[in-house]
C-alpha cells in the first residue's frame, strides 16, 4: 500500500460552538424590534387621541400638511415627555429605578419558578405577605436604626418565603397544581391584610381608616446616590439569582428538573426538593418586593400596597425571557413607562393608559416572534444572529 492509502481518513472538522453573545443576538434584536413595533402602535393611538389632529381632519384634503404636522408634533411631544419624565433628570431617574426595583424583585421570583418548570402566579400574595411582616416590625418594634432595618427586611423576606413555601410543599407532596394554589393564596393574603387593617394594632392611633402607620425612620431604607438603598438590594438579588441558576449545584438541579423532571428523578435528583426550594426562594424574592413598598416609599400598609406588582412581575419575567438580566432590564423599561407616563399626561394631555397599552403590546410582540420577523422581514438566525432580509424572501 502506498503511504497515502495507509493514512487515516481525515475527520470532519467540528463546527465551533456559538458564543454566548452570538446566541443572545437574535433575542435582543427581536426584543428591540418588538419595542419599536409597540411604539409604532402607540404613535397611532397618540394621533387618534389628539384634539389638534382630529380638528385638522375637517379640511384634510384642502391642507393635508396641517394634519401631518399636527400628528408628527403630537407623537414627538408625547414620546419626548415620556423619555424626559423617566430619564430627563436625577429625580426622574431615581423615580424610575425605585419603581423598577420591586418589579425586578417580584419578576425574579417568577423567573426562578419558570426555570424550574413552575408557573408562579402568586407573586401578588407573596408581596402582600412580605409587606405585612415588614411593616408590622417597622412600625411596632423599637430597635436601633441599622438593626431595625435588618430585622424588618428579614421579616419581609420570611413572610414571602413562607407564603411561597406553602405552594412548593403542596406541589411536591400532593401534586397540587401551582397555578390554582397560587391564585387562591393571592385572595387569602388580601383577605388577611384587610382583616388585619381592622385591628387596632394595624391602624393609625385614633383613626378607623384601614391603613397602618408609616414605618419608623429607623426601619426605612436610607438614601444612597439619590435613591433609596433598596434599589441596590434588588440589584444584589438579581446577581444572586444569576449565580444560583448559572453557577451553583442547586441551580443546575433546578434547571434540570425544569427541563425534564422524569429524567432528573432517574438521575437521582429530588424533584420534590427542587420544587419546594424554588417556591421558597421565589416567595422570598417577592417578599423583598413587598419590603420595598413599605420600607422604601414611606407608604402605609393598605389593601392596595401591592397594586398590580404581582401581575406586572409575570409580564416583566416574560419580557425578560425568564433570565435574571432580562428581567431587570424589563423592570427598568416598565418603571420608565410608569414614571414617564405621568409626565407625558401632564405635559401633553396624552392619557396615562397609553403606557399600559405599550406594555401590553411589547409583551404581545415578544410572544409572537414570527409576526415581528414578518413585519421587519427578519429571517431566523442560523448559527447565531438575526439577519435583516431586505428584499429577500425567507
Amino acid at each position: 500500500m502506498s503511504e497515502q492509502e495507509t493514512a487515516e481518513p481525515s475527520r470532519p472538522k467540528q463546527q465551533a460552538r456559538p458564543s454566548v453573545v452570538s446566541e443572545w443576538i437574535p433575542t435582543v434584536w427581536l426584543t428591540f424590534l418588538s419595542i419599536v413595533l409597540a411604539l409604532v402602535v402607540g404613535a397611532v393611538l397618540i394621533v387618534v387621541s389628539s384634539d389638534e389632529v382630529i380638528s385638522s381632519l375637517d379640511y384634510f384634503f384642502s391642507y393635508p400638511w396641517d394634519t401631518i404636522s399636527a400628528a408628527g408634533e403630537a407623537i414627538v411631544d408625547s414620546y419626548w415627555a415620556l423619555l424626559d419624565g423617566s430619564f430627563g433628570s436625577g429625580n426622574a431617574i431615581a423615580s424610575t429605578l425605585e419603581r423598577a426595583a420591586p418589579l425586578a424583585c417580584a419578576g425574579l421570583g417568577v423567573t426562578l419558578a419558570f426555570r424550574v418548570g413552575l408557573f408562579n402566579i402568586g407573586a401578588q400574595g407573596q408581596i402582600i405577605s412580605g409587606s405585612i411582616c415588614a411593616a408590622y416590625v417597622g412600625f411596632t418594634w423599637d430597635l436601633p436604626p441599622v438593626l431595625h432595618l435588618i430585622v424588618a427586611l428579614f421579616a419581609g423576606l420570611l413572610g414571602g418565603a413562607i407564603w411561597g413555601g406553602i405552594v412548593g410543599v403542596l406541589k411536591s407532596q400532593t401534586g397540587a397544581h401551582e397555578v390554582i394554589v397560587t391564585i387562591m393564596l393571592n385572595y387569602v393574603a388580601l383577605a388577611i391584610l384587610r382583616w388585619l387593617l381592622t385591628l387596632n394594632d394595624f391602624q393609625v392611633p385614633g383613626s378607623n381608616n384601614p391603613k397602618s402607620p408609616v414605618v419608623d425612620g429607623s426601619a426605612s431604607f436610607p438614601d444612597f446616590l439619590g435613591v433609596h438603598s433598596g434599589v441596590f438590594v434588588a440589584l444584589l438579588a438579581a446577581v444572586g439569582v444569576w449565580w444560583l441558576l448559572s453557577r451553583s449545584t442547586l441551580g443546575f438541579e433546578m434547571r434540570a428538573v425544569g427541563a425534564n423532571p422524569a429524567a432528573s428523578r432517574t438521575a437521582g435528583m429530588s424533584v420534590a426538593r427542587a420544587y419546594t426550594l424554588a417556591m421558597v426562594i421565589a416567595g422570598l424574592l417577592a417578599g423583598l418586593a413587598g419590603t420595598q413598598q413599605v420600607l422604601g416609599h414611606d407608604d402605609p400598609l393598605t389593601d392596595g400596597i401591592a397594586g398590580s406588582l404581582g401581575f406586572d412581575a409575570i409580564t416583566v419575567s416574560l419580557l425578560g425571557r425568564a433570565t435574571p438580566s432580562g428581567t431587570v432590564l424589563a423592570a427598568v423599561l416598565f418603571g420608565a413607562l410608569s414614571t414617564g407616563g405621568r409626565q407625558m399626561q401632564a405635559s401633553t394631555g396624552t392619557p396615562l393608559d397609553l403606557t399600559t397599552v405599550l406594555q401590553a403590546m411589547i409583551v404581545l410582540f415578544v410572544a409572537a416572534p414570527a409576526l415581528v420577523r414578518s413585519v421587519f422581514r427578519v429571517r431566523a438566525a442560523e448559527g447565531g444572529g438575526a439577519v435583516l432580509a431586505k428584499g429577500w424572501n425567507a
